[in-house]
């Protein structure tokens, strides 16, 4: 359907920068990332949930890389996937630099726990040497203990100071192919210093609220703090962090970014929340729904409404409509125009079918 013009976002212009052969920042999509929970020397279940998370849209994906035998494991995980991967680093900066030799096409480091000025410089050069872009991870859980010191607990001036800090540091070294994060679990912290950052550099910024919660509660955590970002035009990749299934990240991703009309991947499916006037079982039917057309892919908008208040209003702006009215009469729509009567116990079966031939007529 047509995006009308009041609900289109203006984004900030961030340099542009390659992870793999994904562009992040300038003018390309808002790329969506997520983190394996694999052990890494687990290279086939690491390979398969990597393969699960492309499939689900991930962008990029990132594997922790703790010790040495996670970052020769990570040579083999490259070559058997399709999707760029970022090495994640923490404490050791040996790894950073083994991970580029391997051919990881990002390090995530962590400023705060990964050592002297001078093992951050070896880890530039190895990014230099091996093509690799390199994320500056402030975290207010691993501040520099100086930064603790000077502020006395972690607030938004501490990580912009620790990410201004990293970014002359990379500078200074003729390095500029980063993108930098500024996370806290506190949704008020990470948005306020998001939003200073934004005004002090144009690189290209990863959004997320760390240590969100479990599926639920974190995903709305990170909906009210990432939502609120890009709906004022900053961030230029996202990540959800979610205790749960990593796929669950990557679907809570883009159903923040189909919200805002960002980025549309999938069935987006509008639904009432039912009431006594509904004449079908309206949270039941949407539950099978959702389901059944998880596997694809095309984005296609959905109504399904119990009555026939908003019913007809909703299904006029979407593909395919389906309004409550009655045992027999529940209507659906195709493009806002009446199609045909279905009965209510048909109603899956019938939706399923129509949207499965609106695929392949998008095909």
């Amino acid at each position: 359907m047509e995006i009308r013009p009041h609900r289109i976002i203006k984004r900030k212009t961030t340099r542009e920068i390659k992870v793999g052969n994904v562009s992040v920042g300038g003018n390309s999509v808002i790329s969506v990332q997520s983190m394996t929970n694999t052990l890494t020397t687990d290279i086939k279940n690491t390979v398969d949930q990597i393969n699960l998370l492309q499939d689900a849209g991930a962008d990029i994906v990132r594997v922790s890389c703790p010790d040495e035998e996670s970052t020769i494991a990570l040579k083999k995980i490259v070559k058997e996937v399709n999707v760029p991967i970022v090495a994640d680093i923490h404490f050791h900066y040996k790894r950073a630099i083994e991970a580029a030799k391997m051919g990881a096409s990002c390090l995530r480091i962590n400023p705060g726990n990964i050592g002297s000025k001078e093992r951050i410089l070896e880890v530039v050069k190895a990014a230099k040497d091996y093509n690799c872009s390199i994320r500056i991870g402030v975290n207010a859980g691993s501040l520099d203990k100086s930064l603790l010191e000077k502020y006395k607990e972690p607030c938004p001036e501490a990580l912009v100071e620790s990410a201004q800090y990293n970014i002359k540091l990379l500078e200074d070294n003729d390095f500029f192919n980063f993108k930098i994060s500024v996370k806290s679990s506190d949704i008020f912290l990470t948005v306020k210093a998001y939003r200073e950052l934004s005004k002090l550099c144009d690189y290209p910024l990863h959004l997320g609220v760390t240590e969100a919660g479990g599926l639920f509660t974190g995903s709305i955590k990170s909906s009210i703090g990432i939502g609120q970002l890009l709906m004022e035009g900053i961030g230029d990749t996202i990540r959800v962090s979610l205790s749960s299934d990593p796929v669950d990240e990557v679907k809570a991703a883009f159903e923040i970014l189909k919200s805002l009309n960002i980025r549309s991947r999938g069935v987006n499916i509008i639904s009432c929340p039912s009431c006594a006037r509904q004449a079908f079982p309206v949270i039941e039917t949407v539950k099978q729904l959702e389901k059944k057309l998880s596997h694809i892919k095309k984005p296609i908008n959905l109504s399904i409404i119990g009555c026939v208040v908003n019913g007809p209003g909703e299904a006029a702006q979407t593909e395919i409509g389906l309004t409550g009215g009655g045992q027999d009469s529940n209507l659906l729509y195709l493009s806002g125009i009446p199609h045909s009567k279905v009965a209510s116990p048909d109603i899956v079966d019938k939706v399923v079918e129509l949207v499965e031939q609106k695929v392949e007529e998008l095909n």
